[in-house]
């Protein structure tokens, strides 16, 4: 009940963009298990749309697509959420006018089995995966970028 008050506090524009993400979570939760990662990456940019020139205002929206993928990814995500909440940032950021560009990098410590890891970034800022100090670790593998105008 209090989350539900809490919610309920929030500008309604912050609620709509929970909402918003929760959703996308999920559809792309269900995505990643149904789909090639191509049919799906292809699907999700169609859906974004195409990204405009950012603005001052735009790249304060990046701020909140990263608190709200945060929010919401407990509730809608299970274990090794980093791709899923790569993918639905991208969404976010673009239908916001934001250019995106998603990452996947491996590492590997001593012996032990190689470990993935996917990040998104908008204008050079990382939106979800971690701090860049905590990237760096990771070998780059694949960068994909949003489509342009």
């Amino acid at each position: 009940m209090r989350r539900l008050r809490r919610f309920l506090q929030l500008r309604v524009s912050d609620q709509f963009l929970l909402v918003e993400a929760a959703l996308l979570l999920g559809l792309v939760r269900l995505g990643l298990r149904v789909l090639s990662f191509s049919t799906l990456w292809r699907l999700l940019t169609r859906f974004s749309g195409r990204p405009s020139r950012s603005s001052g205002a735009a790249l304060r929206q990046a701020d909140r697509v990263t608190w709200a993928v945060s929010v919401t990814s407990p509730y809608v995500l299970s274990a090794r959420p980093c791709l899923a909440q790569a993918l639905a940032a991208q969404v976010l950021l673009v239908r916001r006018g934001l250019p995106t560009l998603l990452r996947v990098g491996v590492t590997r410590a001593g012996r032990g089995p190689v470990q993935a890891h996917a990040w998104m970034e908008t204008d050079g800022r990382v939106v979800t995966g971690g701090p860049r100090s905590e990237l760096e670790r990771y070998t780059p593998l694949l960068a994909l970028e949003s489509p342009t105008r």
